[in-house]
């Protein structure tokens, strides 16, 4: 009696391997999880702010790894073989998800700080919204590179991935900008974004500035409340 064959498959959402000893690849396997990381930051600035936009861009980060799965299925091109990985570890990687999924990320940024964000055109400002784009851009870039590296994706995989994810970074922004944000003031005022307290900032210059101001003239206002029941 024959026994029966179990396969054990493994969770891989943060499972990257790499050359041990090497510092290069190590560097690249923390950065090929950018995407994850990126994905909790999302979900929680939408759990604590509970802001439109921000509601709009995570849900864009959904379908562009959406449209990911679907392609993948239609081109069903594998991902190249690597000795260091067991046979029932490959699937279909094209396009690759880590550089759609970046390239996505890096341009709806990129077009929200130079479009979308408020500017008051002073020098400092602008060094600093470069700085941000730079280091969104490099991050993109070294996470790419790093399915490539660590032998996950071919150059091919990763270009197509790439060129979709800009695309639909592009596609989703101006959809965002300019067919959404116009009904941003209406959609507040329905009954279930009332319980959700949901809310847009859209005419909000800077909404740290606006949070801080509300949140100190709310607790001077309890405070002298407070006094004056107390006398």
């Amino acid at each position: 009696m024959e026994e029966s064959r179990e396969v054990w498959k493994s969770l891989s959402l943060t499972h990257v391997q790499y050359l041990e000893g090497d510092v290069i690849g190590f560097i690249l396997a923390w950065s090929s999880m950018l995407p994850i990381f990126i994905f909790v930051s999302i979900v929680t600035l939408v759990l604590f702010r509970r802001d439109l936009h921000t509601v709009c861009f995570g849900a864009g980060l959904l379908l562009n790894e959406v449209l990911n799965k679907i392609l993948k299925r239609v081109i069903a091109e594998p991902r190249p073989v690597a000795s260091h990985r067991p046979t029932n570890a490959l699937g279909y990687r094209m396009p690759s998800d880590h550089s759609q999924y970046m390239a996505f990320f890096s341009v709806y940024v990129t077009l929200f700080l130079c479009i979308r964000s408020h500017s008051t055109g002073a020098c400092l400002e602008r060094i600093w919204k470069l700085i941000l784009v730079t280091g969104v851009m490099l991050s993109a870039a070294a996470c790419c590179y790093s399915r490539y590296y660590l032998l996950y994706h071919t150059p091919a995989q990763i270009y197509w991935g790439i060129l979709v994810g800009v695309l639909t970074g592009i596609l989703w922004f101006c959809m965002v900008h300019l067919i959404l944000t116009p009904y941003f003031p209406q959609i507040t005022t329905w009954k279930v974004s009332e319980f959700l307290m949901i809310r847009d900032y859209t005419l909000i210059p800077n909404t740290l500035w606006f949070e801080y101001c509300h949140a100190r003239a709310e607790a001077r206002s309890r405070l002298r409340k407070q006094k004056s029941r107390a006398q």
